[in-house]
């Protein structure tokens, strides 16, 4: 029995030092993240209410809209697609917004398929070989960028990074941070396990 309380305590040690680790991979890549002149911008999307976009989709729009501005890239791909309760893809209401900002439609790509960031990035790379595009600067949430940078990685996207903080949402952040940790554990143990099997 003492035995068995040991291995316990020491599986939940562990687990709490993995935690620790992938929490400070969260927090330290966003952070430390900057953008690099690219060939494009991507956005990627977030929850839109009918056809409004949501405040976390307005701030990475707004960062999409500001590299831009400051010639960073010279195309923004806008990345998602319609989910549930919303009248318009993310995609959509990304150019919208960005429309009634003064940027030119010609410059503006829509990417309205996607459901997922892996989705995301796997359609965004498609259009950027289509269009000849060999760099892009991938605008998310901080908590998010991690994860999307691994999967860009894993789709052969050279890419750099910009991300956002909602301070008028700091409690939705901080749930963002909890949920990324656990996602991104998922993604790594998946990845090991397909690599296995």
């Amino acid at each position: 029995m003492i035995r068995f309380r040991k291995l316990v305590l020491y599986g939940i040690g562990i687990l709490v030092f993995l935690v620790i680790i992938f929490a400070f991979q969260v927090i330290y890549f966003g952070e430390s993240s900057k953008p690099e002149k690219s060939d494009c911008i991507i956005v990627l999307g977030c929850k839109v209410y009918g056809s409004t976009p949501s405040p976390f989709l307005i701030w990475r729009t707004d960062e999409g809209l500001r590299l831009f501005k400051e010639g960073y890239g010279k195309y923004i791909i806008v990345s998602g697609g319609k989910g549930q309760g919303e009248s318009i893809s993310e995609a959509e209401a990304m150019k919208r917004y960005l429309v009634s900002k003064g940027v030119d439609s010609s410059k503006i790509i829509l990417e309205d398929k996607s459901a997922s960031t892996m989705a995301n990035l796997i359609n965004s790379k498609s259009i950027m070989e289509k269009k000849n595009f060999k760099t892009a600067i991938i605008v998310s949430n901080k908590y998010h960028l991690k994860r999307a940078s691994l999967m860009a990685t894993q789709e052969g996207i050279k890419a750099s990074y910009s991300g956002v903080f909602v301070k008028p949402y700091k409690t939705d952040e901080f749930v963002g941070y909890l949920r990324e940790v656990p996602a991104l554990m998922k993604y790594y143990f998946l990845k090991a396990y397909s690599k296995i099997f």
